[in-house]
């Protein structure tokens, strides 16, 4: 098979694109990425050049996107404009990629013939005290971007509904791991703690989050692109739950910090305080996750650690900039 993965150069699809090279020799992937600041060339090292290729392009580029589709079976959609703090900044980028995108991926997959896997997220269910969400549970998004993802998932049911598309979503629960960028709650404390900077987070903490490490997900969405139902929703839960401050606290042990590092800020407008999914449609498909959050947690930590080739140009970069403007304190340098 041939997959066109778009949005392939950020944290989830570049690992999603080594899995399935890895995992399927005869396959062969072509990726479609604007390399904006999360996207990144560097995550595509090393892949095998006979059967991988990268095209910069905006998924909202319909003559773009149609070319990238020729000769591919299927669409694995990453594209996404992702990270809540930034969509509370700039919600009009969010709704342009993640609804408008997601449009002409799916009118170029329709007219192709080919599936389209749409990749969203726990955040469209909102906020549960307790339980879970099943793929049933109404769509009550808190942010610009948790809207522009539902927004996205509506379209791809419509097609589906409407025009007989052979289009299906996969709603997955906070992932971690290698190559994420440092925005995000995981990244930004191991990388903040190594260089003794105080650890942002917000209000009290107790936000819970359902962990799942990169690559289940990765083994998730195999399963429901080869298995599952057009029209459907599969959601994909992590194995653990655990509060953003405790996630906090294990990085600073695993890292050889003292707690006094943790700084309480100001709380995201809109914080959904706990997110999690039941799991039982994808684990019937044969899904079930492997990495519990502890070893996950020791594994991301210990790339990090070893990677600095990696975070170095980022850390001194755009993010840099944004950093100081979302918490208003600077960061050392990147070789502190």
């Amino acid at each position: 098979m041939r997959l066109l993965v778009a949005g392939g150069a950020g944290f989830i699809g570049s690992n999603y694109v080594a899995h399935r090279l890895a995992a399927e020799p005869k396959d062969s992937v072509r990726v479609l990425d604007k390399l904006t600041y999360a996207g990144r060339r560097e995550n595509l090292e090393g892949l095998p050049a006979d059967r991988f290729e990268l095209l910069e392009a905006d998924i909202c580029d319909r003559d773009a996107v149609r070319r990238a589709l020729d000769g591919c079976e299927a669409i694995v959609n990453f594209a996404a404009e992702s990270h809540v703090d930034r969509s509370i900044e700039s919600p009009g980028e969010f709704i342009t990629t993640d609804v408008f995108g997601t449009y002409v991926l799916l009118e170029a997959a329709r007219d192709a013939g080919v599936r389209h896997l749409q990749i969203s997220t726990d955040e469209v269910y909102g906020s549960i005290e307790q339980g879970s969400f099943t793929e049933g549970s109404p769509l009550n998004p808190s942010s610009p971007y948790s809207a522009s993802k539902a927004g996205g998932d509506l379209v791809v049911s419509a097609f589906e509904h409407t025009f007989g598309a052979d289009s299906l979503i996969v709603r997955a629960s906070n992932n971690y791991g290698p190559r994420q960028h440092p925005e995000k709650l995981i990244p930004l404390a191991v990388l903040n703690a190594l260089h003794g900077d105080p650890v942002p987070v917000y209000g009290d903490g107790a936000q819970v989050r359902n962990w799942l490490f990169v690559e289940d997900f990765c083994t998730a969405i195999d399963a429901v692109l080869a298995s599952g139902e057009a029209g459907q929703a599969y959601n994909v839960g992590g194995p653990d739950e655990m509060a953003n401050i405790d996630v906090v606290r294990r990085i600073l042990a695993l890292t050889g910090c003292d707690e006094g590092l943790i700084e309480h800020v100001g709380d995201r407008p809109g914080h959904d305080r706990r997110y999690s999914l039941a799991s039982e449609r994808t684990e019937g498909l044969g899904w079930r996750a492997q990495v519990s959050f502890g070893e996950g947690l020791e594994r991301t930590v210990a790339w990090y650690r070893d990677n600095a080739d990696w975070w170095e140009p980022l850390r001194s970069g755009e993010y840099r900039e944004y950093y100081e403007r979302q918490y208003g304190r600077k960061l050392t340098a990147s070789d502190g």
